[in-house]
């Protein structure tokens, strides 16, 4: 056990420590460069792509609006509460300049990943699609890069499948421990049997509960942050202010300076909004859309609202508070449970363990659906896929009943680490497709086409799936 240990810390160390967070910047910065900032351009038809009243799907099919949401559902979690708590208290008000900044690069890196889940999903004998990283890897590099396909799913399943899943039932058991004083157990009965109900109903039962949990979490939080705002707008352009002036080393509100917050908010926005880590892409794959760049935009879409609104949010509620101090001792969901304290009164404590029970409950069933499709590539039986419920579940549980065991997950993050790794080398070698792609789907806009169709004679030499394209 120690020698696990050693390794994955070391693994850690290498991704996450100083590799990992470099690199998911400069390769955004080349996509942004390379697309001519592709997610400004299209900033606007993001918007417009994702209101379901405009698209028309088959029945039973996964719209880009649906997986719109089980991806935001999937990116908002706990650690948009907990997570930029600790960026603001680490990094100081300048944490939150960065993290947007990381956002708006990370909206094309995500725009590249989807696009090409998307190309290269395959339909499956219920008609639903299927893709992802796995899916680029082995009709995009070829089949000879099986083992990476193996390494890449093994690192999906036990980041996302278990150990993120077990940490999700670990915040939403905490939040309720300290707020309504509910033990760990009590939380665990009501968490584990719920999200067991959702994902053994299988892709359109997630699809169907994505849909109506994450617009009531997203709309409520975000109320709830803009009257906070409101009450304070006195103070707004002070805070704002601060933000700025902190993120670039002109006000020191922490020892490091804009070092600290630097590293803080770029750690915080790239963890938060999972671009380029190779995980929403095989939620992106699963939308039944006509052309590849339509859900590769709409998934830009996803990066803004966990970071730039939701993030934002948190932020703003915190520092709009009196009881922020940077560097202090009071951080995590605790401080934002204050900081709301402190704008309602003792209520809001009730209000914010409701939303992170969402946040969590969201994370777990997107969590899952990534785990579904890393086992898919070691086995397509139903049994596998039933067993992973099972295990699902009990992880999930283990995690609400006994927080202190969420520490057997230790492997997660350095495993998300090689994960996002693999899938940036994959997404850095196929951007030349990605690239031809947005010519045709630009090439149609401009001839008047508004809704651009994917032809799969137009690209002969790709191996797509013709019948996901009929």
């Amino acid at each position: 056990m120690e020698l696990l240990t050693t390794l994955f810390d070391y693994l850690n160390d290498l991704t996450w420590g100083w590799a990992l967070v470099p690199l998911l910047v400069i390769i955004g910065i080349y996509f942004t460069l390379m697309t001519r900032f592709v997610q400004f351009r299209y900033f606007r038809r993001m918007f417009k792509l994702a209101n379901p009243k405009n698209e028309a799907v088959a029945a039973g099919q996964v719209s880009g609006w649906d997986a719109l949401m089980l991806s935001v559902g999937g990116r908002v979690g706990g650690g948009n509460v907990a997570g930029v708590a600790v960026a603001v208290v680490l990094g100081g008000p300048g944490a939150v300049f960065w993290m947007w900044a990381i956002a708006l690069v990370g909206m094309c890196t995500s725009l590249i990943e989807c696009t090409l889940a998307q190309t290269f999903k395959r339909r499956m004998d219920d008609g639903t699609f299927r893709g992802g990283p796995a899916a680029y890897i082995r009709h995009g590099l070829g089949s000879s890069y099986k083992w990476l396909i193996w390494l890449y799913s093994f690192c999906l399943l036990a980041s996302f499948g278990f150990g993120f899943n077990a940490f999700q039932g670990n915040t939403i058991s905490t939040a309720a421990n300290d707020s309504l004083g509910l033990a760990h157990w009590v939380t665990a009965l009501i968490i584990g049997p719920l999200a067991g109900l959702i994902v053994f109903g299988g892709l359109r039962r997630i699809v169907k509960a994505a849909d109506a949990i994450v617009p009531i979490m997203c709309l409520l939080y975000v109320f709830m942050a803009l009257v906070v705002i409101v009450m304070n707008l006195d103070q707004l352009p002070a805070v704002i202010t601060t933000i700025v002036a902190n993120a670039f080393g002109l006000e020191e509100a922490v020892a490091g300076g804009m070092g600290a917050a630097l590293a803080a908010g770029l750690k915080r926005g790239l963890f938060s909004n999972e671009a380029g880590l190779g995980s929403a892409p095989n939620v992106a794959a699963t939308a039944d859309v006509k052309h590849p760049v339509s859900q590769g935009i709409i998934q830009s879409l996803s990066v803004f609202i966990d970071t730039l609104v939701i993030c934002s949010c948190t932020a703003f509620v915190i520092l709009l508070s009196p009881v922020y101090q940077p560097g202090g001792d009071l951080t995590g969901a605790p401080l934002v449970q204050h900081a709301l304290s402190s704008h309602f009164g003792h209520w809001a404590e009730y209000l914010l363990t409701f939303l992170l029970f969402l946040f969590g409950l969201s994370s777990i069933i997107y969590n899952y659906y990534l785990g579904e499709t890393a086992v898919y590539e070691f086995s397509k039986s139903e049994t596998a896929r039933m067993i992973l419920r099972v295990l699902v579940v009990a992880c999930v549980m283990l995690g609400a009943a006994a927080p202190q065991a969420t520490s057997v997950f230790f492997f997660s993050d350095p495993l998300m680490g090689l994960l996002a790794v693999v899938n940036l080398m994959v997404i850095v070698s196929l951007v030349p497709i990605v690239l031809r792609l947005l010519k045709d789907y630009r090439q149609q806009l401009q001839g008047g086409n508004e809704s651009p169709v994917f032809s799969p004679d137009q690209f002969p030499e790709l191996d797509v799936d013709r019948k996901a394209w009929k």
